[in-house]
């Protein structure tokens, strides 16, 4: 399941540059979420890096798109062909 940002984030820039997926972009009021880029940072790092640094808790898992521990490997391969060995 890739992750959401909700309304009570407050534009304070920590997230983007933490996301090893660039899934992260300035939306038109707050921060948001590219669903086909986001793997929870499964690949990269144990916890999602973004919800690691949020300071108001504003990053939960998106329910409009569940995805598998599985699948979000997948995602990970096919966006990190290069880390496939």
């Amino acid at each position: 399941m890739s992750l959401y940002i909700n309304d009570e984030c407050i534009n304070c820039d920590v997230c983007e540059p933490e996301c090893p997926n660039d899934a992260i972009a300035p939306g038109d009021e707050i921060y948001v979420i590219n669903p086909n880029l986001c793997t929870e940072c499964v690949g990269h790092f144990d916890t999602p890096q973004c919800v690691e640094v949020c300071p108001v808790d504003c990053i939960p898992k998106d329910p409009d798109n569940v995805e598998s521990k599985d699948e979000l490997q997948l995602k990970y391969q096919k966006l990190q062909p290069e880390s496939v060995g």
